[in-house]
Order: structure tokens, then C-alpha cells, then sequence
């Protein structure tokens, strides 16, 4: 795990990596033979092919099978969405950190959401030390939410990123996720105005690779995205042979986050 800890680390020095981010061990095991530099974990994908919605909802024992089913059938590092923590109480927040390290886990994405930025930062410092004690140089991705939740106003959103940035970074974070930005002149300022890697989500309306690579982002990550077709791709089939028993794959599209996981909220 220390080699694949460094290792992973060193994944975001230099060019652009891409992350193709995975429900489980087959999804993970796939991407690696397509080339894939490391795997990463989808918190939704995760949650929906547990039968939860995503929101910090998966029970832990559920995530860490994930984890170990993961690590048993790859050889690069693997990176694992833990959402918020699954908590705001600290000691729980440790435990969480703590069973995925133990599962084999060499990063984190830890999100802030609509909560105050400074309960993250208490986060990463708690996931800082929790990693110290394990011996592992825990790659810990801060997530924030402005641009994906729309926190401010449009024409604050770089500024606040960039606070929480200096914010993460000093509680111990080793990467920004600027979930959400698309606009080349806002990704170039978050990029200039951090020494962070900054991590961005891919959109539809994201630059390419390359210019993204240009403007400085050192990872860019699938998201949900993938789940979310593969959803929709299941609900096209299933309802073509259930009608006409036979398979049409002619007719595929994406499931929307919102449909996938409202599918599994209870009334």
C-alpha cells in the first residue's frame, strides 16, 4: 500500500489524470485493463448498486466490501469517494477514514456540501491524523460544492472556491475538487490561485482534455456520469424485452442523477 500511496500521489505532478470512477470490483478491474492509471469509486454508483441512494447513506460495512472487493482484483492505486464523511461527528468520521485505509484505500474525495467549509476542514485534519497513524500518505481530495450546489453568486464563485481552497489545504488536503466549474477563464483562475491539483468533474460543456491539461487541471474525473447511462442503458433493455422480448439496444440513453437516485429514496 505504501508504494500505491506515493504512487498515487505522484499521479497528480505532472499532465492530466483521468479517473473513470467505478461502482465495483468488475467496473474497477475493467477500467485498469483499458489503461486506466489508478481507479476511482463513484459514492452514487456505489450507493445504487447497494440499493441506497447516494447522500451518506451507504452503511460503512457495505462501502468497506467495496473497498476490499476492489483492491483484491487491481494493481494501481485506488482512490474512494467517502461523500462527507458519512457523519459531521469527528470520531465517526475518523472510524470511516480509518476502515477504508485498512481496506486498502490509498485517497479520498471528502466533500463539503451545503455545510460549513470549516466541518470540512475539522474533517481533513481528523482524516490527516487517522492516515498518519496507519502509516499511509493518504491522498485526500477535498470536494467543494460551490459551483456544483451553487453556494454564492456566480460572480463569487471563484473567490469562495478559492478560500476554502487555503482553507482545505492548511487542515491538510492534498487536492481541490472543483466540482461543477466549467468555464475555461474561471477553471484557469481556480488553478492559478491554488497550489493545490485541482481536480474538475466532466460535464458535457468541460473543455477538452487538452486544453483542460493547458489551463492547468492535474485530474478530471467521470463522476456519476457513467453509472448514470448505465442505468439508463439497463431501463431502455429491461423495458423493450419485457415488451417485446427481444433486445433493442438501438434506443439507449442516460438515466439523470435525479432519476437514479430517486429510484431508490423511500416516500
Amino acid at each position: 500500500m505504501q508504494a500505491f500511496d506515493q504512487q498515487f500521489h505522484r499521479l497528480h505532478q505532472d499532465g492530466l489524470l483521468i479517473l473513470t470512477n467505478v461502482a465495483d470490483a468488475t467496473g474497477a478491474r475493467l477500467v485498469e485493463q483499458l489503461g486506466s492509471q489508478a481507479v476511482a469509486t463513484s459514492s452514487a454508483a456505489v450507493a445504487w448498486a447497494h440499493g441506497y441512494p447516494d447522500g451518506n447513506t451507504l452503511p460503512l460495512d457495505r462501502l468497506v466490501a467495496t473497498v476490499e472487493s476492489i483492491v483484491r482484483v487491481i494493481n494501481v492505486p485506488l482512490t474512494v469517494d467517502v461523500e462527507a464523511g458519512y457523519s459531521d461527528d469527528l470520531a465517526r468520521v475518523g472510524e470511516v477514514i480509518d476502515a477504508v485505509i485498512a481496506a486498502g484505500a490509498v485517497g479520498i474525495n471528502i466533500e463539503d456540501g451545503a455545510s460549513p467549509p470549516q466541518l470540512l476542514a475539522r474533517k481533513i485534519e481528523v482524516a490527516r491524523q487517522v492516515a498518519e497513524r496507519r502509516g499511509v500518505k493518504l491522498f485526500i481530495n477535498a470536494r467543494t460544492d460551490v459551483y456544483l450546489k451553487g453556494l454564492v453568486p456566480a460572480e463569487d464563485r471563484v473567490a469562495e472556491t478559492l478560500k476554502r481552497a487555503a482553507l482545505y489545504q492548511a487542515a491538510g488536503a492534498d487536492g481541490l475538487f472543483a466540482a461543477g466549474v466549467t468555464a475555461e477563464y474561471e477553471i484557469a483562475a481556480i488553478c492559478q490561485g491554488t497550489s493545490l491539483p485541482v481536480n474538475v468533474l466532466g460535464l458535457a460543456s468541460l473543455p477538452s482534455p487538452d486544453e483542460l491539461k493547458k489551463l492547468g487541471v492535474r485530474r478530471l474525473s467521470a463522476g456519476s456520469g457513467i453509472a448514470e447511462f448505465l442505468y439508463g442503458a439497463m431501463g431502455s433493455l429491461a423495458k423493450s424485452f419485457l415488451e417485446t422480448g427481444k433486445l433493442n439496444t438501438h434506443d439507449v440513453k442516460a438515466f439523470t442523477y435525479g432519476e437514479v437516485n430517486g429510484l431508490l429514496k423511500k416516500s
